[in-house]
This record gives structure tokens, C-alpha cells and sequence, in this order.
């Protein structure tokens, strides 16, 4: 059953998150002053994530399990076809839940500001779960909760509540996700509208929507090139991994096309699992050499 449960929350999808919380943990130990590596810093970053995700996609099933079972798409969900019974899934999303809190604990004594914001951040991750049904926005919310990922990790590591570097890229990610997310969305514009569940799609149209996308991914770009000027660690081998993550999300784009959605699968899972973790990569190895 266990298998089953990561199957439903799609465990392999913490991909596009977690190396943005990784890069930003990176930045945040090489940032000056320097601040000294901990290697339960990094252990309570990759639980917080997990766990966070894990609890978040679990009630996200719940809450959309009478809305999977009337759409085509989405019938064979393990809820909607029994595999996987509700009590089963409330207790994985308490466990994580209460998981989640529980790692924030390996960050004290030094810095009591994660366990303190545990609880806030699970609700924000929460109502991203009921937000298509009343805003049509709600793909920047989900963006904002992808968001929490890198400005998280900096707090973590060196216990600031605010700093430049993790909001420039902190909100790329929020427009590469919200764009990402509305390309995904258009495989439902229709059960959206007859459902009146809201949506980029279903309020603009699939090629409305995808203009809206190409539009959310150039300003993720221009904040990526931005982010240099606030954080001076990178170069040369940074930038050109945002040339390489450009040419990415434009191969994405060519993908889908308002007439054509066969290829959103391909678009939404391979692409933006490359450009996270090569994100992650050249930020790394630009803040070695």
C-alpha cells in the first residue's frame, strides 16, 4: 500500500521543487559572510520537503477525489478507482503533516524560525487544494507554494526572514510553475468549464492560456539573468545554463500547440524535470570553480 501511496502524491514530481531549495541552500552557505555547513541543516531540508509535498498532494487527492472520478482523464486515480481507501490517505496526510513539523525540530537550537512558520506554510500548501474553486488564479498559487521552496531553504540555513537572492529566484519559480501549470490545464479545459472550476484555460481559451505561459516562462528567464546582479557568486557557467533552461522552455512551448495536446505529458514531466535539476546543476558548479 505503501508503494500505492507515493504512486498517488506522484513522489518522483518532488523533482521540480527540491533542487530550487538545494541551489538556494548552496547560495545561502557560499553567500557572505560565509556561514558554516551542517549536515542536519541538509538532512531537516530534504525531510521538510519531502514530508511538505508528500502532505500537500495527499489532501490535494482528497479534496479532488468526486471532481478525479467524473473526469475522463483522471478516473484511474487511486481514490476515484478504490484502489487506495480515504482513511488510508487522511492518515499518510496526518502522518506527514505531523512528519514535516517534526523534522523542522533538527534546525534547533540555532534557528527556532522553521518550527515556528511550520504550521502557517502547511496551510498555505493546504488551500492551494480548494483555490480552482474560486479563482481562476489558482496556478500562481501553486507557483507561490513551489515558491516557499528556495526562500524556506535560506531561512534555514542562515536565519533571515528576508533577503534578495531566494525572492529573485523564489518568484522565477513561482511564474516557471504557474506557466507550467497552465500548459497542464488545458487538458481539462473543458470538464473545467462544465464544472465551473477556474482556471487560465477555461476563462482565456488553450491558446489564451498558452500565451499566458510563454509570457509567465520570459519573465522566469529575466528574473534568472536578474539574479546575478543581486547575488555577485555567479558567472559565466550560471548564465549559460540559463541560455540552455531558455532554449528548454521554448522546445516546450513548440510542443503544445492550441490544436495539438498529445505532447503535454512530455512537456509537463521531462522538460521541466531537466531544467530544475540543470538549474541546480551549473548554479553548483559555478559557486565550486
Amino acid at each position: 500500500m505503501f508503494r500505492r501511496l507515493l504512486e498517488m502524491i506522484r513522489f518522483s514530481h518532488t523533482l521540480f521543487a527540491l533542487p530550487f531549495a538545494l541551489l538556494a541552500a548552496v547560495m545561502a552557505w557560499a553567500a557572505e559572510p560565509p556561514v558554516a555547513f551542517r549536515w542536519l541543516d541538509l538532512l531537516g531540508i530534504l525531510a521538510c520537503m519531502a514530508l511538505a509535498r508528500s502532505a500537500a498532494m495527499a489532501l490535494n487527492r482528497l479534496a479532488d477525489r468526486r471532481l478525479d472520478a467524473l473526469n475522463p482523464r483522471t478516473q484511474g486515480r487511486h481514490l476515484p478507482s478504490g484502489s487506495l481507501g480515504i482513511g488510508s490517505v487522511v492518515l499518510f496526510t496526518v502522518a506527514c503533516s505531523l512528519g514535516f513539523v517534526g523534522a523542522t525540530l533538527l534546525f534547533l537550537p540555532r534557528n527556532a524560525i522553521p518550527l515556528f512558520a511550520s504550521v502557517p506554510v502547511l496551510l498555505f500548501l493546504f488551500a492551494y487544494s480548494f483555490a480552482k474553486r474560486f479563482t481562476w488564479l489558482a496556478h500562481f498559487w501553486l507557483g507561490a507554494a513551489l515558491m516557499l521552496a528556495p526562500l524556506a531553504a535560506w531561512v534555514v540555513v542562515r536565519g533571515e526572514i528576508f533577503a534578495w537572492p531566494p525572492v529573485v529566484l523564489g518568484v522565477a519559480v513561482m511564474l516557471w510553475v504557474a506557466g507550467f501549470d497552465m500548459i497542464y490545464a488545458c487538458q481539462d479545459v473543458g470538464f473545467d468549464r462544465h464544472m465551473r472550476l477556474g482556471s487560465v484555460p477555461a476563462r482565456f481559451g488553450v491558446t489564451g492560456a498558452l500565451r499566458a505561459a510563454a509570457v509567465c516562462h520570459l519573465g522566469m528567464i529575466g528574473l534568472l539573468l536578474l539574479l546575478p546582479l543581486v547575488y555577485n557568486r555567479f558567472g559565466g557557467v550560471y548564465l549559460s545554463g540559463v541560455g540552455v533552461i531558455a532554449a528548454l522552455l521554448a522546445y516546450e512551448h513548440w510542443l503544445v500547440r492550441p490544436d495539438d495536446l498529445t505532447r503535454v505529458n512530455r512537456a509537463f514531466f521531462h522538460v521541466n524535470a531537466v531544467v530544475s535539476i540543470g538549474l541546480l546543476a551549473v548554479g553548483v558548479v559555478d559557486l565550486l570553480l
